[in-house]
This record gives C-alpha cells, sequence and structure tokens, in this order.
C-alpha cells in the first residue's frame, strides 16, 4: 500500500528555535547585529551545564550543541552563559502550532522544534503549494524565526525533506516516495542515535541502501524493538505511507473572557465590589452560552501605575452563579490597594466543564437563605486555605496507612479497584507506627508482654495474626510481611500491634514490633 497521493502535508522545522526565541525575548533581530558577542543557551545535567544552542558569534567560535559549558569555553573563553528556557520553548511552539493553522486546518506538535500542519486541499488559496511555501517562508522569517519546509504526502516525508532535503522541497502527489527520497541519509527516518550507529556500522547509509535489503533480514535485527524511533522498518513504512502515523491535533481553545474598562479609575471598596459583580454577570452570560460552568476563575485588575493585582479562585463545583462568585472575590480583596485607581478590570475562566442548563424552582425563596455543599465548600476555601478543606476517600491497598488518602472534598471517588474485605480497624490510626519492646514465647508466637512510651502493658487477650503481605509492585524486594494481633491489656485498653518479618524469613534479622492503632 502506497501514500495517500490527496494527503499533503507540510513540515515546519524551527532549526534554531531556541536561540531565536532568546533573541525575539531580548527585542534583538537576526541579520542586524544581534550577535555581537558569543552567547549559549546551556541547561543543567548531572555532569554539568551542557551546551544547548549557540548564537551565530558562538558558532563561528566553534561552539556547539551538547558540548559541556567548561569544553567549549575552552574553545571561546568570551563564551556568555544564559539559563536555558525548555517549557518557555514548548509553549511557544504550541502557540506557533495554532498561528500555522493559518495554512491548513488543522496542526500537530513536532518536538522539540517542529510543526506539521495538514494543508490537504488548501494550497489553491495561495495559488499553489510554492506560493503556500513562499508564505510561510515569508511570514516566519517577519517573525525572526529561522525555518526550513516542506511539504509532501506524509508527514515522515515532509520531516525528512525538511531536515535533510533542499529548501521548500515540494513531493508531488505523482512521484514515487521511495525514489523521491532515496538519497537522504538514514537519520531523515527519525530514529535514536543507537540506531543510526547500528546502520553506519552495518553500511546503511542512505534510504536507498535500505530498500537494497531483504525485509527479512532487517526485521530480524530489530525484531525485539516495538517502538517507532528504534526500528527503522516501521519508520519506513511510515515516511512511505505503507503504515498510518498518529498525529494529536492541536486545538486552539480561547477561555471565556469578560472586561469592563472604565472611563474613571476608581479607588473605594463599594465601587471594586460592584466592579467584580459586574463582571461576574458578564461572565455567568458567557459561560450560559456556551454551556458551562467556571471551576477556576482569575480576576486581573490594572492600575493607573502600571501594577497589575491579580486574584484567583478555584471552585469545588462548576458554576455560573454571578452572586456566589462576586462574594467569593469579595473576600479575596481585602488586601487590594488601589493606589491612584483601578482603570481596567478583566475575569477569565481558566478552567470551565460542561454545566447543562437546569429548571429554575418556582418556589426559590426557599432557597434564598440555604446553602449547597458546594457553595459551602467555597466559602471554606475562601477562608481556611485550599489545603484545609479535604475528605479522606478509600484507596485499594491492604496497607492500613495506604488504605485511605486525602483529596477534594466535592471530587469523584477514582475508579473502583475490587471490594477489599478488612478485620476489623481501630477507630484511631497512629501518623506512624511506633515501635515497641514485646516479649513473647516463641519468635513466631503470639505476644505476652510489651513496653510502649515507657510503659508496660500484660497482655490479658490477644488475638491474630492477620496477615498482610507486602505490595511488591509498589516496595523493594526486602519489605517484610506482617502479621497484626488485637490486645488488650490489664486494665481493659486494646492496641493494634504487628510483628514486622518472621524469624529466618531471609529479608533482616529477628522479627520488630510496632503499634499502629487503638480502640477507645
Amino acid at each position: 500500500m502506497s501514500a495517500n497521493p490527496s494527503r499533503r502535508i507540510l513540515a515546519i522545522w524551527l532549526a534554531r528555535l531556541a536561540i531565536d526565541r532568546w533573541r525575539l525575548a531580548e527585542g534583538l533581530a537576526p541579520g542586524e547585529g544581534a550577535d555581537p558577542a558569543p552567547l549559549a543557551l546551556i541547561a543543567e545535567t548531572a555532569h554539568g551545564p551542557r551546551i544547548v544552542a549557540g548564537n551565530d558569534a558562538a558558532l563561528a567560535a566553534g561552539v556547539r550543541a551538547a558540548t559541556m559549558l567548561a569544553d567549549a569555553r575552552a574553545l571561546c573563553p568570551a563564551l556568555a552563559a544564559v539559563p536555558h528556557d525548555a517549557a518557555g520553548d514548548l509553549a511557544f511552539l504550541e502557540s506557533l502550532a495554532v498561528w500555522a493553522q493559518r495554512w491548513g486546518p488543522w496542526s500537530a506538535l513536532d518536538p522539540p522544534d517542529g510543526v506539521i500542519v495538514d494543508v490537504t486541499g488548501a494550497s489553491h488559496l495561495f495559488g499553489g503549494e510554492a506560493a503556500l511555501l513562499g508564505d510561510a517562508a515569508a511570514l516566519l522569517a517577519r517573525r525572526g524565526l529561522a525555518a526550513r519546509l516542506a511539504i509532501a504526502p506524509t508527514a515522515g516525508a515532509a520531516w525528512a525533506l525538511a531536515h535533510y532535503g533542499p529548501p521548500n522541497a515540494i513531493v508531488r502527489a505523482e512521484q514515487d516516495l521511495a525514489a523521491a527520497l532515496a538519497e537522504l541519509p538514514v537519520a531523515a527516518l527519525r530514529l535514536d542515535d543507537d540506531v543510526l550507529t547500528v546502520l553506519r556500522r552495518l553500511g546503511l547509509k542512505l534510504l536507498r541502501d535500505l530498500h537494497g535489503v531483504a525485509r527479512p533480514a532487517l526485521a530480524r535485527r530489530f525484531r525485539s524493538r516495538s517502538a517507532p524511533a528504534a526500528n527503522p522498518l516501521i519508520r519506513l513504512d511510515q515516511l512511505l505511507g505503507r503504515v498510518p502515523e498518529p498525529l494529536l491535533p492541536v486545538i486552539a481553545r480561547d477561555p471565556p473572557l469578560v472586561q469592563r474598562r472604565l472611563l474613571e479609575p476608581i479607588r473605594h471598596r463599594a465601587l471594586l465590589d460592584r466592579l467584580v459583580a459586574d463582571l461576574a454577570a458578564d461572565m455567568a452570560r458567557a459561560l450560559e452560552a456556551r454551556g458551562e460552568g467556571a471551576r477556576r476563575l482569575e480576576l486581573g485588575l490594572w492600575k493607573v501605575d502600571g501594577e497589575v493585582v491579580v486574584r484567583s479562585l478555584e471552585l469545588a463545583a462548576a458554576t455560573r452563579d454571578p452572586a456566589h462568585i462576586a462574594e467569593l472575590f469579595a473576600g479575596r480583596l481585602d488586601d487590594v490597594d488601589a493606589g491612584f485607581g483601578i482603570e481596567l478590570a478583566r475575569l477569565r475562566a481558566a478552567w470551565s466543564e460542561p454545566l447543562a442548563l437546569a429548571q429554575a424552582d418556582f418556589e426559590a425563596a426557599a432557597d434564598a437563605h440555604g446553602t449547597s455543599l458546594a457553595a459551602l465548600v467555597d466559602r471554606l476555601t475562601v477562608r481556611l486555605g485550599a489545603e484545609a478543606v479535604r475528605r479522606p476517600a478509600p484507596r485499594a491497598s491492604h496497607i492500613p496507612e495506604r488504605a485511605q488518602r486525602w483529596q477534594r472534598p466535592l471530587a469523584p471517588d477514582g475508579p473502583a479497584q475490587g471490594e477489599l474485605a478488612f478485620h476489623t480497624r481501630p477507630l484511631k490510626l497512629l501518623d506512624r507506627p511506633e515501635p515497641i519492646a514485646v516479649l513473647y514465647a516463641t519468635p513466631d508466637g503470639m505476644p505476652r508482654r510489651f513496653r510502649w512510651r515507657g510503659k508496660v502493658h500484660e497482655i490479658a487477650r490477644a488475638e491474630g495474626p492477620e496477615r498482610i503481605a507486602p505490595e511488591w509492585w509498589r516496595e523493594r524486594s526486602t519489605v517484610r510481611l506482617r502479621d497484626y494481633y488485637r490486645v488488650e491489656d490489664g486494665a481493659g485498653r486494646r492496641y493494634w500491634i504487628y510483628r514486622a518479618g518472621l524469624a529466618g524469613d531471609g529479608r533482616g534479622g529477628l522479627p520488630e514490633w510496632f503499634l499502629q492503632g487503638l480502640w477507645s
């Protein structure tokens, strides 16, 4: 099966994304004396700072990517180093992928420095594919980005041409992909470095060399490698369109946003509360139009002196009740200093969820003084803090200290993992088990007496053991099993103790004893 001739994919390779983005952040433009001194972007590694990218002056001095900073400075003592912002590069690439949808209906990321755009059926809007590439190259250059472009029937072929083909390369729909890409190096298959090393040692340096090798021979050599980047056969089939290559489109999502620009700056709290209430009403209408409710809201206040005050809320459940939103924000505005006045206010729903319309109660007066659980949780969270409002939830684990977790009050419970049948558990568990000294007749026998917190307790009754094995999928192989006992001393006090390990189990010395819970 060959590539779909009607599919057209545009690959954009930002060969110098990191350094170009640094130039843009510094207000510099390439080609205008922007690199008077050598500079490199570095990333911290276990062996010290390593070069990620260098400007033109650094490259001219012999500095190369992946070189240790100390080695690079041996070549270029005047080299300046700036920390590399990998997260910023990825965010910039995401925004660029959305911007690139001007040339096609959808786009996808090709980390760390590329974008894939499906331009199927769109080239005629630009006067042909050559004109589309020219338009893309001009716009990217205008933004200060060095880019190489290519169009082909598959994403793999477009990527290969953008990285290793001639500038602005196009593989026509009627061309044979295998012949068009035959002279490209095997690195065009997007393989791991160790796989490329193996191929070069085998004398396979160009794509046409792979076509001359029997497929079963390559399959035997790489049969243990299932990842596409580790198997040249998978990558070759993706490049030629014999097997599909999944791509995750970047979808632009505009969060609901409302704002009020004031004719006169406001300074008084009463006016600020009124402004927030108006914004909450505007946001409620915007959310209702989208059939959504807000879970996280961000309020920005622009002051005359240029300062921006930001307050955020995270709600327990999706809502678009303007009175509730305004009331919650009122508790977050007590420390706002308006200074010379606030001239612009903006409210954004950074996180929203579907919220269907509901029929209003005709006797709503009965609920006027009531408080829903979600509203109560929101008020407690605003007053006490997000970490102070939690609820326990069961967790699928036989280990007592792992059998529950704390989560948000209205967060749904996790997926059911089967019913866990426990023996009787004490009402009170210690934060962590405390070691105790136990006297017993035999190492594996029933306990007779134990010392805890400096006091000796004679055991009048004991029940057990209840054996709990370690969770081997979470713990090291040296973790010992536990034998739990419910014991009662002469005064009627009841304790939950356990023995960690067995004598001669090969996982340590003698067993150790701990007290983990108490009955009231």
